[in-house]
């Protein structure tokens, strides 16, 4: 099957398993966000949760891709450790280059190979690469990514995805395989 009549097709809804994951996976970041488990707060958490869950079910359903064993979830806690270790450590090197009077930076855009197959998986690479400061995704060609790095350290393929790539995708790979 070509990739234009793939695309043209809808996606198939999530199982009741999962639009019951996705309700509350909503929910429970409303709760989170509103810091409230007042009743008024509640009630338009479930409503609000249970139309998205029930309405957009076909086109979330590539949230369901999560595997949902043990070692997933905690490498999931992991992963957002590490992509927080990653925010901090880059905002500083940014600043540092900012700062510095000779401003050493050797800006261009890169390209990486990533190992993962999941659509899900690649999508959070690309995002936590683009969120990370100095760094960019430009473009995501099958298994290859162009990448603006603000200060490139190599233009080696391998030596660029081992640099960028490879600690997210080592939490990745098991989270979404």
């Amino acid at each position: 099957m070509d990739s234009e009549h793939r695309a043209s097709q809808p996606a198939s809804p999530l199982p009741l398993a999962g639009t019951v994951l996705l309700f509350a996976t909503l929910l429970f970041f409303w709760v989170l966000l509103n810091g409230s488990l007042a009743s008024d707060v509640l009630a338009v958490g479930v409503v609000v949760s249970a139309l998205i869950a029930i309405f957009f079910r076909g086109n979330l359903a590539w949230f369901s891709e999560l595997r949902l064993t043990p070692k997933a979830l905690l490498t999931t806690v992991a992963y957002i450790f590490y992509y927080l270790k990653e925010l901090v450590s880059s905002n500083l090197n940014v600043a540092t280059i900012v700062l510095s009077p000779e401003l050493p930076v050797k800006p261009g855009i890169v390209k990486v190979r990533t190992q993962l197959k999941n659509p899900m998986g690649r999508m959070l690479l690309c995002n936590s690469i683009t969120l990370t400061p100095g760094t960019l995704t430009v473009e995501l060609d099958g298994e290859w990514i162009y990448i603006h790095w603000i200060n490139v350290t190599s233009p080696d393929i391998e030596q660029a995805t081992a640099d960028i790539v490879a600690g997210f995708e080592r939490y990745l790979e098991v989270m979404y395989g």
